[in-house]
């Protein structure tokens, strides 16, 4: 099965995901520029959301990092290995970053970033306090090869992984971990309408300064920060058989991912990403959310339905403007191409009168009812 989901969220204000300039991102679309938040940006977002850890638990959760000699050792130390083979370690263990085994020769800490199970972890220390052993003293030890310890970890193929791998996918250059091709495909947030770049001068105030003489005036500091305000459209599509296929070694795969994807649904609808979301509390819901499921599995992205960019009409607002554009756009792909879709859910706020008459759906009335209604699709499968 094959589910889709588009998302329409109208933000105030707000920077949420930078530039190397500080700017927020966009791009070029039909011709003008757009808001744009990043895939990467939106996936951090989903996956560290307190929404989708609670549904599921955060042990289902690894972690994204460099810094896999720091894990390892936390894990030596409850295995009472001595201090001084831990430090040893430590500095060998940053070899794991890559397939030649080389050690990182500025740090503790691997050449490249990677996702890590809690079972990557265990299985990587459990490996070390057995060289050590075998080693007997430290002199041994430090002379041991990195690159024939990635080997030695045989069980690469059948170690579980967790549930944000399992979705998002790994890429490593380095034997002792599996790469995972992911179940989840994300698209770059876009804005349905030309966007229009603004700049906020600010000044910062010292509160020790009374102001009463010329050299007590004036602000402590200047600066402008750079903002726009945004309705983006958002769409991500999950290959749940895919997602099944990845999690085959974790207990109860299949239960997991029927609580898994609509608690990232929903994750979706109430996380946002944290970029100077302290200035501008971003904290926007969304006003629009289509769930297709599809046996047969041909991904479709309604992007188009934006390539003239959106303007607010006298008698509709931006936001129901948008709404109305992605009924259209589904409307217009199911009459000409008549592609299959199992289950269609509808979720639009309460204020906004779209007619969606000419497209086979299953309209809810709450976001919640959609939520628990994808939740049924997965159970019974249709």
């Amino acid at each position: 099965m094959l589910i889709e989901i588009h998302m329409l969220k109208n933000y105030p204000p707000t920077n949420l995901n930078r530039d190397d300039t500080g700017s927020p991102k966009s791009c070029y679309f039909g011709g003008v520029q757009r808001g744009r938040i990043s895939s990467q940006c939106l996936k951090r977002s989903w996956r560290t959301s307190p929404v989708l850890q609670e549904a599921v638990g955060k042990d289902c959760f690894g972690i994204r990092t460099r810094k896999l000699p720091d894990l390892v050792a936390a894990e030596l130390e409850k295995l009472g290995v001595d201090q001084e083979f831990i430090n040893a370690a430590s500095s060998k263990i940053s070899g794991f970053g890559n397939k030649e085994g080389k050690e990182n020769k500025d740090g503790n800490y691997t050449a490249q970033i990677a996702f890590f199970s809690p079972e990557d972890i265990q299985a990587v220390a459990k490996l070390v306090r057995c060289e050590i052993e075998n080693a007997q003293d430290l002199k041994t030890f430090k002379a041991m090869s990195v690159k024939d310890w990635q080997k030695k970890l045989n069980d690469v193929s059948v170690r579980p992984i967790t549930l944000d791998i399992a979705l998002f996918g790994r890429m490593v250059t380095s034997d002792a971990f599996a790469d995972v091709d992911a179940s989840m495909q994300v698209a770059h947030a876009l804005s349905t309408h030309r966007v229009a770049m603004e700049s906020d001068f600010f000044t910062a105030v010292d509160d020790m300064i009374s102001g009463n003489t010329n050299e007590e005036r004036g602000a402590a500091m200047m600066d402008d920060t750079d903002f726009n305000s945004c309705c983006y459209y958002i769409y991500a599509a999950i290959d749940v058989d895919q997602l099944k296929s990845n999690l085959k070694y974790a207990p109860d795969a299949e239960g997991l991912v029927n609580k898994a994807v609509p608690a990232l649904v929903e994750a979706m609808a109430f996380s946002n990403p944290s970029g100077k979301q302290n200035a501008f509390a971003g904290n926007a819901r969304p006003d629009a959310v289509l769930v297709e499921c599809k046996e047969r599995k041909i991904a479709t992205s309604y992007a188009n339905a934006y390539v003239k960019p959106v303007s607010p009409h006298a008698s509709k607002d931006l936001v129901e403007s948008s709404i109305a554009r992605l009924a259209e756009e589904v409307a217009v792909f199911s009459r000409d191409f008549a592609l299959p879709v199992d289950t269609r859910l509808w979720f639009c706020n309460s204020k906004y009168g779209v007619d969606l008459d000419s497209v086979d759906r299953m309209k809810c009335d709450t976001f919640g009812a959609l939520i628990e209604a994808l939740g049924t699709v997965l159970d019974t499968g249709n």
